[in-house]
């Protein structure tokens, strides 16, 4: 069905109750439904990458390990082992050997950051979590709460030798209510599990993502991830009704609300969502599940300009409105990355320079059908649309997202990924992609041979929300591209007040681009609030890029923007604070200094 009027002739003559039936079924190819809508990280994976991966200390120099904090000594080990009362729930490389087994937890996915733990600890339950972090402020033990480890900016990964704390062992499901369709669950639940389990309900959990398969809720949480149905259901903000988490001191605080409305005060769980676990390891959540689509439908669509794809996007929400629940781009070198990787045979049979992939969902297959055959008949007769396919079944909706969904996959077949996770207006949403591509060309790292350390450049996200995922392939890590693209990627995003983390918070990668993103006003007002859930910490800090328990310091300026980093914390993803200073005055940076 590659020609846009008999795709509208079919849609006008048939009418169907059921499914998308207008797909040949050739067309799309079969794969498995665990393949086409999650990843996995195994421990295996990430030990593998561990080896052939640069230490994150060497990566970025200027972090150096806060002198004030102490060794794990075996002392310390000892007092984690009568606390956990099991082998399995602690790793110890400091009475012996255990680097294999370590290596699993000192790496990330995307083989970037390396880290230099001795020390992994799992615990089961919350009140284990509040000891060990009471041990830890008290003993000055530099700790990183670890989840699924799939983040894009070394937020959960140590750097130096902090104890990394990981929460696969947090991982019960507490209660689900059937008739408000709350969820309770520990803060290490998969994703993919507790969608599962809701969906034995009739619900569905209101996150998906990509690396549902691994990832945890809490680490959700805590990087406010947004994904696929944030288009439909909203952020976590709107959607998480009360979680429970332990502060740096050890304090457990419990708002483990069920309500929707609680207007007694402070809403404090907006401070731990989105915060990277920088005031406190979140254990507990409660969530609110909507029900799960009766009808769902996914169309599969090729266009010939970015400006079509936004023209199709406004026809979606006008006539899709309440039914839509995913707009997805892909451009053209991603669609083929995915192809080149997997072998399977495109869903189109032309090529073209972007793709989308829309998702309804509603409880009325008749009533959705006859919205999207409407839809359709528009956006191809009036050239919109290029050409397109419908999935027939449930078989055929797991392949097309496949498309979507393996696009990350297949850049890690090419070596490794600068991976920048944005938010832009929409109507350049797009160029950035394009500026990019441009930029690396001009000072000769793309290429195609090895003598050229950029495979490609590669754009794809959520239009929903304004959302690029910018992927930069290269063969290796080097600071050659590092610096072509960083910080020139973050002043063009802020000279078009976007944002330059949309999804996975600031971590090592972006922590000391904050300033291009909040002002001096929001950054003073963090650290206030950092002081306030961890004064301890908030003494030991001079100049450093994060917290005050991972015990890193950060001395590099900003020259260029004139801004100085001073931050401080318990969680080493925490934010800088950054304070508009004249760096070359040593009164002022004395002054900036006394002030931290």
């Amino acid at each position: 069905m590659s020609a846009p009027r008999s795709v509208a002739t079919a849609l006008r003559r048939t009418r169907l109750s059921s499914r998308c039936r207008f797909a040949p079924q050739t067309l799309i190819a079969p794969i498995s439904v665990n393949a086409a809508r999650s990843f996995s990280i195994t421990a295996n994976n990430r030990a593998d990458a561990s080896r052939k991966i640069k230490l994150t200390a060497a990566s970025y120099p200027q972090l150096k390990r806060n002198p004030n904090f102490a060794e794990v000594t075996k002392e310390h080990v000892q007092y984690f082992k009568e606390l956990l009362g099991t082998d399995s729930a602690l790793i110890d490389g400091v009475n012996s050997d255990a680097t294999d087994d370590l290596a699993a937890f000192n790496s990330d996915w995307m083989r970037k950051y390396g880290g230099q733990t001795r020390l992994v600890l799992k615990p089961q339950t919350t009140e284990e979590v509040s000891k060990i972090l009471k041990y830890c402020n008290e003993n000055r033990l530099a700790v990183v709460p670890q989840g699924g480890n799939t983040g894009l900016v070394g937020g959960s990964v140590p750097v130096f030798d902090e104890i990394v704390i990981n929460t696969a062992r947090l991982n019960k499901i507490r209660s689900f209510d059937e008739e408000s369709g709350v969820l309770v669950a520990d803060a290490g639940v998969i994703l993919e599990v507790a969608d599962a389990h809701v969906g034995e309900k009739g619900y569905l959990f209101p996150l998906d993502l990509g690396a549902k398969g691994s990832c945890h809720i809490g680490g959700n949480v805590a990087t406010n991830a947004g994904g696929l149905r944030l288009l439909r259901y909203g952020s976590l903000h709107g959607n998480v009704l009360g979680l429970e988490a332990v502060l740096p001191d050890g304090t457990i605080i419990d708002s483990l609300s069920t309500l929707r409305k609680n207007n007694t005060g402070y809403d404090f769980k907006q401070l731990f969502i989105g915060a990277e676990g920088t005031i406190g390891i979140v254990t507990g959540v409660s969530i609110l599940c909507p029900t799960r689509a009766k009808a769902v439908n996914v169309a599969y669509f090729g266009l010939e300009s970015f400006d079509q794809v936004r023209k199709a996007f406004r026809e979606a929400k006008g006539q899709l409105s309440e039914i839509l629940s995913a707009f997805e781009l892909m451009d053209g070198r991603s669609q083929a990355l995915v192809k080149e990787s997997t072998g399977n045979k495109p869903p189109l049979e032309g090529e073209y320079p972007f793709y989308c992939l829309i998702e309804t969902s509603g409880s009325n297959a008749e009533h959705d059908t006859a919205k999207l055959e409407t839809f359709l008949e528009h956006v191809l007769g009036e050239g919109i649309v290029a050409d397109g396919v419908l999935a027939q079944d449930e078989t055929q909706i797991q392949s097309l997202w496949r498309w979507r969904e393996g696009i990350t996959e297949s850049l890690s077949h090419l070596g490794g990924t600068y991976k920048y996770d944005v938010s832009i207006p929409l109507p350049e949403l797009y160029q950035l992609v394009e500026d990019t591509n441009t930029r690396l060309t001009e000072k000769g790292l793309v290429g195609d041979d090895d003598s050229f350390p950029v495979r490609a450049v590669v754009g794809y996200g959520h239009m929903g929300d304004s959302n690029l995922h910018l992927n930069v392939a290269v063969r290796q890590y080097t600071k050659e591209v590092e610096q072509a693209i960083e910080p020139w990627v973050y002043e063009w995003i802020a000279k078009r007040n976007g944002s330059i983390s949309a999804e996975h918070g600031l971590g090592v990668a972006k922590k000391e681009f904050i300033g291009y993103s909040q002002n001096e006003t929001n950054i003073k007002l963090m650290k206030q609030l950092k002081n306030l859930y961890d004064p301890k910490m908030s003494h030991t800090a001079l100049i450093t890029g994060a917290t005050g328990l991972l015990g890193r310091e950060v001395t590099k300026s900003f020259k260029q923007a004139g801004w100085l980093t001073v931050g401080q914390g318990f969680n080493r993803a925490a934010p800088p604070t950054i304070l508009k200073a004249n760096l070359e005055d040593p009164a002022d940076v004395k002054r900036i200094l006394d002030e931290a």
